[in-house]
């Protein structure tokens, strides 16, 4: 996927005819099929611990499958590696002939320690207007309103105006390997004919200093570049002076990308941020002063640059040895159109002495003046008519990465609405996650008339 320039940052939309929006029967429904969905995804504990150790996603992928035939539907479920399983179904839509859709959501958490927590993190309870436990947020409320969605089909009997593809991925919390990576390596079959995708993370309400709704949709991610650096030195004995330690190179290292000021790089999803944002607030944004934003400068803070942070240090074995290599761990994130400019970067910090290897994904980005990005503004609007919808760029990345390999753009868009005050990034990967059950009514309603829309009917004005 490429980037894409607009020469305006007012991305309003209209419908040309009304949208189709659950009436306040089938809203009710969707409701406590998606409370309860997300309830029971929570008791299966998920838990990915990284490098491919896993409690298993196989037990809740076939739970997922089950509630999809019950629907009247024929998922996949496809094992990559013992009990880590993905579900797929394609659904049939009113037009075979129309682009297809994806929509994508993992099923593995990341750990929880239960000591931390006020209740069990794999309890799903419901309590307090909310559903509480690991994976509230991140991602098994998407996973449930996916889940409602199918129910609300085979309980109306209405088709979808274009056949949406469901997928429940395994492994999002580590590599994807064993999820979205093996489902485009193995079977990209199933994705035949889709032509844009939707998970996380975008589409839930912020508010603004002025008190208005913003609704950021994910319109790209930063790649990311996972190194690790080792740095050599002379051996030598602990109590002699040595000029050439590899720790005290590796701290030097570590001093430079500390130091280093990363310039500001405006790329076109980020730049029609921040000027819708200035348009709705009256005033011009500057990027060194974001306090007029409030809750919304997170969306921006960490966009306009790319990074290096320092996360991991190893080195030596006993106290009076000194060690001949050290290695770093840095996590980077790179801006959709950086790359080379950043491992060059990279590599002037690094130093004499300094060797780097890693993973590496490519950034992407996805066109915010596209039909779909139209047809989910219009559904936000058709639910809270005051929302602003504007497109932003994530800073870290998720399986939309995989699917870009099949040509797939992706978007973030997991709908909600919370009162202000309340921060989800706050609860995600941390203690007592909850997802307000008032927020899953919501989101499941504006999924669902994004799903039931066909994109060609929505215009931008």
């Amino acid at each position: 996927m490429t980037d894409l320039t607009t020469e305006s940052a007012d991305i309003s939309h209209r419908a040309a005819r009304p949208l189709p929006r659950p009436d306040q029967d089938e809203a009710k429904q969707l409701a406590e099929d998606a409370i309860a969905a997300c309830s029971r995804l929570i008791r299966f504990d998920t838990s990915n611990f990284g490098a491919g150790e896993s409690r298993g996603e196989r037990p809740c992928a076939e739970w997922v499958a089950e509630q999809i035939s019950e629907a009247g539907f024929t998922p996949t479920v496809l094992e990559s590696a013992p009990r880590r399983a993905n579900t797929v179904v394609r659904i049939p839509g009113a037009d075979p002939t129309a682009p297809a859709l994806l929509v994508h959501g993992h099923l593995d958490v990341v750990p929880a320690e239960p000591a931390d927590w006020q209740s069990y993190p794999f309890s799903g309870e419901v309590r307090d207007g909310a559903v509480w436990g690991r994976g509230a947020l991140d991602m098994k409320d998407m996973d449930a309103m996916m889940l409602a969605f199918v129910k609300h089909l085979a309980r109306t009997g209405r088709k979808p105006p274009r056949d949406i593809v469901l997928a429940f991925t395994a492994d999002e919390e580590d590599t994807g390997d064993f999820g979205a990576g093996y489902l485009v390596r193995e079977h990209a079959d199933l994705f035949e004919g889709v032509a844009a995708g939707i998970s996380e993370s975008g589409g839930h309400s912020v508010h603004l200093t002025d008190g208005a709704r913003l609704y950021p949709i994910a319109a790209g991610e930063r790649g990311s570049s996972w190194m690790t650096v080792t740095v050599r030195g002379t051996a030598g004995h602990g109590s002699r002076r040595n000029d050439d330690n590899a720790i005290t190179k590796a701290a030097a290292l570590i001093t430079r990308f500390a130091d280093h000021e990363w310039p500001v790089r405006m790329v076109p999803i980020v730049k029609a941020l921040l000027d819708g944002l200035s348009e709705h607030l009256g005033r011009p944004i500057d990027p060194d002063d974001l306090s007029a934003l409030g809750a919304a400068a997170p969306l921006v803070a960490d966009t306009l640059r790319c990074s290096v942070n320092p996360t991991m240090l190893r080195a030596g074995y006993k106290h009076n040895v000194i060690p001949s290599e050290a290695a770093v761990g840095l996590d980077g994130r790179l801006l959709p159109g950086t790359e080379a400019e950043f491992f060059a970067t990279v590599d002037e910090l690094l130093g004499p002495d300094a060797t780097r290897t890693g993973d590496r994904s490519s950034p992407i980005s996805a066109d915010f003046t596209a039909p779909d990005f139209a047809a989910m503004a219009a559904a936000l609007k058709a639910h809270d008519p005051e929302a602003l919808v504007l497109p932003y760029c994530m800073t870290g990345g998720t399986d939309a990465k995989a699917f870009a390999k099949l040509g797939i753009p992706g978007f973030g868009f997991v709908p909600g609405q919370t009162p202000p005050g309340f921060d989800p990034w706050q609860y995600v990967h941390g203690v007592d996650e909850h997802v307000l059950t008032d927020s899953l009514a919501f989101g499941t309603s504006v999924l669902t008339t994004y799903l039931m829309t066909d994109p060609r009917s929505v215009e931008t004005a």
